[in-house]
């Protein structure tokens, strides 16, 4: 039985506290959306989407983190410490964070393999496109990967790094997750909402070109539903870590795109130092 059908049918959100903040959706559109991740030729748009802000709650999920799971919501939320000293390190990073977050991954998932492909640092205060591998926090509703191109870049990744048989390995059952942590202060400025995978429809979800320089990609971007349920970690730590499902194989009703998006926390201070914060992006195979 669903969490969100409980006793009484109470949605998970019963009783919890919440802000208000505005998410930006896709409005429906006849083509295809096309977003490019650097500055396109002259005369192309940055993206051929046109978006809308709503006011919608997002609830508080601390304390209903060990109710929540990534096969029912999408989404799981624990305390677990890290030993890296400095995250802007990238060498740090993948000697001391990757294998931490691989051991994690196991033991949260039951994972028989890990292969963490990529990884991504947000500071908004650091970004500048073109000259450093920084981002801003992403403030769309979105998910990173779609049904086509969770297997496309599984692919892609495996073939790179020379693993064998990987037409047996994408035939079980695997799921991409990323692993969110702030690496800084606490977090205030920009926190991350995540929607209940549950609420969603797939009619909700609109593949998209995500054009890099070299290949493109495809993700979800996201049209609003009234159904939708929304919850965040306020004032996440360095020693906490946010799971997101961005892609499940498994079509047997259990979660598959959590989609997410940054948003202004209208309870952050107005100094709020920006967030900084990293995501590892994995496969996980089961």
């Amino acid at each position: 039985m669903s969490l969100n059908n409980q006793v009484l049918d109470k949605p998970l959100s019963y009783g919890l506290p919440s802000v208000e903040a505005n998410l930006s959706y896709l409005i429906p559109m006849a083509e295809k959306p096309v977003n490019y991740t650097y500055e396109p030729p002259p005369g192309v748009p940055r993206t051929n989407g046109t978006f809308q802000t709503y006011k919608l709650p997002i609830y508080n999920a601390r304390s209903i983190s060990e109710k929540i799971s990534l096969d029912e919501q999408g989404f799981a939320f624990t305390a677990y410490n890290t030993s890296v000293r400095d995250f802007y390190d990238e060498e740090e990073i993948r000697q001391v964070y990757y294998p931490e977050a691989e051991q994690l991954l196991k033991e949260l998932t039951g994972a028989s393999q890990i292969v963490i492909f990529d990884h991504t640092l947000r500071n908004a205060a650091q970004s500048k496109p073109g000259e450093n591998n920084i981002k801003e926090p992403a403030k769309r509703v979105h998910n990173d990967f779609t049904a086509k191109s969770g297997y496309t870049r599984a692919r892609l990744e495996l073939a790179a790094r020379g693993i064998e048989d990987i037409d047996r390995l994408l035939q079980q059952r695997f799921a991409i997750i990323n692993v969110w942590r702030g690496i800084a202060n606490t977090i205030q400025e920009s926190p991350l909402a995540v929607c209940d995978a549950q609420s969603i429809a797939p009619s909700d979800l609109v593949a998209g070109d995500l054009v890099y320089r070299d290949r493109i990609g495809e993700t979800y971007t996201v049209t609003y539903n009234p159904e939708h349920q929304w919850f965040y970690f306020p004032q996440m730590r360095r020693d906490e870590v946010l799971f997101i499902k961005c892609f499940d194989s498994a079509e047997d009703g259990r979660a598959r795109f959590a989609a997410h998006t940054a948003f202004e926390d209208p309870s952050s201070p107005i100094d709020a130092r920006p967030r900084e914060s990293i995501e590892l992006r994995t496969f996980v195979f089961y």
